[in-house]
């Protein structure tokens, strides 16, 4: 329904609903990191979050790594043939690899696969009451349900990074040398030659943040869902959609931030 009332009510409407958003994410996420510390401690919890997130995101991960490494390694390729400089092919898709490409691309697969599956699975629990009646047994839903996603999600993500680099770097060898003819020591030295291990730390810590935003806002979104069959769908598709732009945005803001500490 349109928001009634003056024109400044109606133009700052989404803007307040933002914002009231952005708070309840801020707060629960603060409850969750407090109850990280409190016994008792949910071992099993967190591996089996572990499980779902990481384990079950290797394929979906491992294949978009494959076709990413080996679409960059093709484009770089068939660009530096202008400059006769095919020889730093390999350095080239490395660093976007570790740099931008896998992190990013990583938590985007973990946040179409995880984290829409991790709101839904909160809003339904949700909305059949589920959660009154894990808090009615005296247990604390914040800490049963959402600290081991967010430690899941924070140890799970770099790791799923760094499996699609290696298997980016795998794709791009594959084009760059055995179907483009490239040289393979060559390619190998302009990986030793242009690309540091700050490039992959680099990665690690996007990917680790980027870990915490999935479970973050899939778990705020899928534990104060309402409305049914229908806002546990509504929940589900803003999660998606906020977490992936959060990504972005914070993957330019943490590029800035690293690159000026270097």
């Amino acid at each position: 329904m349109p928001v009634r009332g003056p024109v400044a009510v109606r133009l700052l409407g989404p803007f307040v609903r933002a914002l009231e958003g952005v708070g309840l994410t801020v707060s629960l996420t603060l409850r969750t990191l407090r109850w990280l510390f409190r016994r008792p401690f949910r071992g099993g919890q967190m591996l089996a979050q572990m499980e779902f997130i990481g384990v079950q995101s290797l394929f979906i991960v491992g294949l978009t790594g494959l076709f990413s490494g080996m679409v960059v390694a093709l484009q770089t390729t068939y660009a530096l043939r202008n400059f006769s400089a095919e020889g730093r092919v390999g350095g080239l898709v490395a660093v976007s690899l570790t740099r931008e490409v896998a992190p990013v691309f990583a938590a985007i697969m973990v946040t179409a696969r995880a984290g829409s599956a991790m709101a839904a699975e909160l809003g339904n629990m949700r909305v059949t009451e589920q959660i009154d009646a894990i808090t009615t047994m005296g247990v604390s839903a914040v800490q049963y349900l959402l600290s081991p996603r967010l430690v899941a999600g924070v140890l799970m993500v770099p790791l799923l990074c760094v499996l699609y680099a290696a298997v980016g770097m795998m794709g791009a060898y594959l084009v760059a040398v055995v179907w483009l003819g490239g040289d393979p020591g060559v390619f190998a030295q302009s990986v030793r030659d242009l690309s540091v291990v700050a490039d992959l730390r680099m990665g690690i810590i996007k990917s680790a943040a980027f870990g915490f935003v999935i479970a973050a806002i899939a778990n705020r979104h899928g534990f104060h869902a309402s409305g049914g069959a229908k806002g546990v769908g509504l929940a589900t598709t803003r999660a998606v959609v906020e977490t992936c732009v959060t990504i972005l945005v914070a993957n330019y803001v943490l590029t800035q931030l690293l690159l000026d500490g270097r």
